[in-house]
């Protein structure tokens, strides 16, 4: 079973906010967040390899590229190193 990572601790891993992050998966730029159902409610999960995707993205957020460019280009960077 492969670690995964609440919203919380993936907020203070990767300094991004959690708000940020909800609205990064509402429009798309995080894609297949797992969910733990516990109840009535649902909480998402990130792999791994989704932090280091949204370091990735936050790097080129950092250097003045815009959202949907960081996304790419990070998307991009991790396809090339697999």
């Amino acid at each position: 079973m492969k670690k995964t990572f609440s919203i919380g601790n993936t907020a203070k891993i990767t300094s991004i906010t959690q708000k940020q992050l909800r609205y990064w998966e509402k429009t798309k730029i995080l894609n297949n967040i797992q969910r733990v159902v516990c109840g009535e409610r649902s909480y998402r999960q990130y792999s791994y390899d989704q932090i280091k995707l949204i370091n990735k993205i936050k790097k080129y957020l950092d250097i003045g590229y815009t959202l949907n460019a960081s996304a790419r280009l990070a998307k991009e960077s991790a396809a090339k190193s697999v």
